[in-house]
């Protein structure tokens, strides 16, 4: 089928590079150090002052920043955790990885997130951990709950792959005092290629996680330097986040002011575009305070609109099935009514910062019209 839709409207989201990156990825090939360096200790610091916290951990990918933390609050074998279905199945995987057992609970509807009535509700005494996911770059707050769930001695760790640079009240993500993850993965508001990092509550803490991250070594890699031995005290991976990937996430995060100001642009656009069909709901992700990381709608004949618009070059998505559904899964499967809807109507738009506004105007147009031919079969 001929298309005249552009290149970027074909994709449903692309890492979108400014051109400092290769500069600084250069640098680090040309002083030889290849994996964890001081570039990715720079880096750590860096975010650390951009969020506004004492500390930030930088791991190998956001999978691998929810597998530490989960490690180290001690979550494991007979414990539950309590998970929205509603999320990539990385977070539900790192559970498993972990030997606890996931616990899903439904959504609001509105944000696709967890409330924290949602999570009361699924508590139980082998409730170990509650993770709530920053869904499409909202904050979920579950400060209302915070100190009863401190009380059962129930750790908060926040599944923020999607909500780098979003706030939370006043503070960034990450800065309100949970246990928070990130992802900058390929497609990121901040990528550095692949990468993650773990904001932890306290200096011991973060110690954990940097050793859970280089294989249980206690010495740093300048130390093992001047030394004929190291030492290996505990269970560890190798999760480093190399100077290389670091280098990218540097280059991004000078540019971020220009990031958060461009996606809240084209949500916006697109939330006006989007107001006269019929039909259409656009998830709502708070956009005051979000940086948004999808721009999603609810619609009708889901199947048959996405068909339609793929067959027309429009690079639609769905974030995501239900984990719930999913065969490796089935053993915690319970039902989940908004959680069914939500997956049986949403559509992810085109949404990265190569769309100009007459990109989104093609999109909204084509969609309108996919509407009206699903509607008519």
């Amino acid at each position: 089928m001929t298309t005249t839709v552009r290149p970027d409207v074909r994709r449903n989201s692309s890492p979108y590079l400014y051109g400092q990156e290769a500069r600084m990825v250069a640098r680090v090939l040309e002083s030889g150090q290849f994996g964890h360096t001081d570039v990715t200790e720079e880096f750590e610091r860096r975010v650390a002052g951009f969020l506004g916290v004492p500390d930030a951990v930088a791991v190998a990918s956001g999978t691998a920043a929810l597998h530490t933390a989960l490690l180290a609050a001690k979550v494991g074998p007979g414990d539950e955790v309590i998970v929205p279905s509603m999320t990539f199945c990385a977070t539900v995987q790192t559970i498993l990885a972990v030997g606890a057992t996931p616990r899903f609970v439904d959504i609001d509807p509105a944000t696709l997130c967890v409330t924290d009535q949602l999570v009361m509700e699924a508590v139980s005494d082998s409730t170990a951990a509650v993770i709530p996911v920053l869904f499409g770059g909202r904050a979920v707050s579950l400060a209302s709950i915070h100190d009863e769930l401190a009380e059962r001695t129930i750790t908060i760790v926040e599944d923020a792959a999607h909500a780098f640079g979003s706030l939370d009240g006043t503070c960034r993500v990450g800065a309100t005092g949970a246990l928070t993850c990130f992802s900058f993965g390929p497609i990121k508001n901040l990528t550095c290629g692949q990468g993650g990092m773990v904001i932890p509550r306290t200096p011991e803490e973060a110690d954990t996680i940097r050793r859970l991250r280089l294989l249980g070594v206690a010495q740093s890699q300048s130390e093992r330097a001047n030394t004929t031995t190291y030492r290996v005290d505990t269970f560890g991976l190798r999760y480093q986040l190399s100077g290389i990937n670091a280098a990218i996430g540097l280059a991004q995060l000078d540019q971020f002011g220009t990031t958060e100001g461009t996606r809240r642009r084209l949500w916006r656009t697109y939330q006006q575009a989007l107001a006269p069909l019929d039909g259409v709901t656009l998830v709502d992700v708070d956009i005051d305070r979000a940086v948004p990381h999808l721009c999603q709608v609810r619609v009708p004949h889901r199947d048959q609109v996405f068909a339609y618009l793929r067959a027309r070059d429009i690079g639609v998505g769905v974030h995501y099935p239900p984990n719930h559904l999913q065969p490796a899964f089935a053993a915690w499967r319970r039902a989940l009514p908004a959680t069914e809807q939500a997956g049986a109507e949403i559509l992810s738009l085109p949404f990265h910062q190569y769309l100009t506004e007459a990109d989104i105007g093609v999109v909204v147009s084509a969609l309108g019209q996919a509407l009206k031919s699903a509607g008519g079969a």
